[in-house]
């Protein structure tokens, strides 16, 4: 258990193994407050090389805080197509404006101060202030939690909060004082590349193999214990992709709610057979001339999850537009109008590419 694990001694065996180990990413390169907060909003529920490509767009866009904090929302959402969870860059954008009007456009230097902005958790205030400013803090995700239980062999359930308070109080108490970055940055790449969430750990590469209380019970597949979430909300949902010449379907989602503010193509609530879809079609003023159903599709939010079938349908003209419809050329999407991975099934059926294909595929 926690309590009972002389924790000190993995400080030195994981600091020299972090020397040799650490991997090449652009945001150590330049551990900048500002690189290091949008690192690490990135990398929450993203993997590290799908990241890159992403950081460094944005950080080219958006070189310093002035410019998130100033930049249209669009735009923004734009250059974080495909990375999902949009409403983490609107409270970066936020925050963004708060340390310009509060902070003369300069990262807090003070952990609680960094706690207030939004957006911004006990993970990520520690990160920006030990890796960006040296300050001895903990900076606890799931690889920490993951690496810390298997060296003490704690079968505490680290979902919740009052483990994970338990863990950043034990470390805060060993934190090297002037190694702090380094030190929190090792945790992370442990849990990341040796003890790794999915599979067998690489105990042969592990700075703490000779300790690891885990490693020496063979009880590492049992840990960490964390408890099931709640199932997911399952919604059935029927997608149409509509094109009249060069220019195709979108519609804009409400500024409140799931996936506010970005543009889809038109879906309703439910699976529609061809003659629904079609009455769907007519009902807002467009005439089909054909009709083709496509394949299934599944997008999984992190409350519900979606089950898409999706129809293909070709119109010659309109008889009047929709207002809630918008008719955009189709070259302009990819570069201005920020569509959700949710629909990536259905956007070949237009030849555009969302973000994440386009940054991160072949």
């Amino acid at each position: 258990m926690l309590e009972d694990f002389p924790l000190e001694i993995i400080i030195e065996p994981l600091l020299k193994w972090f020397k040799g180990h650490a991997r090449v990413l652009p945001w150590r390169e330049e551990p900048t407050p500002y690189r290091v907060w949008v690192s690490e909003i990135m990398l929450q529920q993203t993997r590290v090389e799908a990241v890159k490509p992403y950081f460094e767009r944005f950080t080219k866009a958006l070189p310093t805080v002035k410019e998130l904090a100033e930049c249209e929302e669009e735009v923004l959402l734009k250059l974080w197509e495909g990375l999902g969870y949009y409403n983490r860059v609107r409270n970066m954008q936020l925050s963004a404006r708060t340390v310009m009007e509060e902070y003369g456009g300069q990262l807090p230097a003070d952990y609680q101060k960094l706690l207030k902005l939004k957006g911004i958790g006990h993970y990520t205030a520690g990160a920006i202030a030990s890796i960006a400013y040296g300050i001895p803090v903990p900076a606890v995700d799931g690889n920490v939690l993951r690496v810390i239980s298997r060296v003490t062999a704690d079968d505490s359930d680290i979902m919740k909060q009052s483990v994970r308070d338990r863990v950043e109080e034990a470390l805060l108490h060993i934190m090297p004082k002037d190694r702090a970055g380094a030190f929190n940055q090792a945790l992370m790449e442990l849990g990341a590349t040796v003890c790794v969430p999915n599979g067998a750990p690489l105990c042969g590469e592990c700075p703490w193999k000779g300790f690891c209380r885990a490693g020496q019970e063979g009880s590492w597949s049992s840990l960490p214990v964390k408890s099931k979430a709640k199932p997911r909300k399952i919604e059935n949902r029927t997608v149409f992709v509509i094109r009249i010449g060069d220019k195709i379907v979108l519609n804009k989602r409400p500024p409140k709610g799931l996936l506010a503010g970005m543009y889809e193509f038109p879906n309703v609530e439910g699976h529609l057979t061809e003659d629904q879809a079609l009455d769907w079609a007519r009902s807002h003023k467009i005439s089909p001339i054909r009709i083709q159903p496509l394949e299934d599709a599944k997008h999984i939010f992190s409350h519900v999850e979606w089950h898409m079938i999706g129809y293909v349908i070709r119109v010659d003209e309109l008889e009047q537009q929709d207002d809630s419809l918008l008719f955009v050329d189709v070259k302009e999407t990819e570069e201005k109008y920020p569509i959700p991975s949710a629909f990536v099934a259905y956007t070949k059926y237009m030849r555009i590419r969302l973000g994440n294909e386009k940054y991160c595929g072949p």
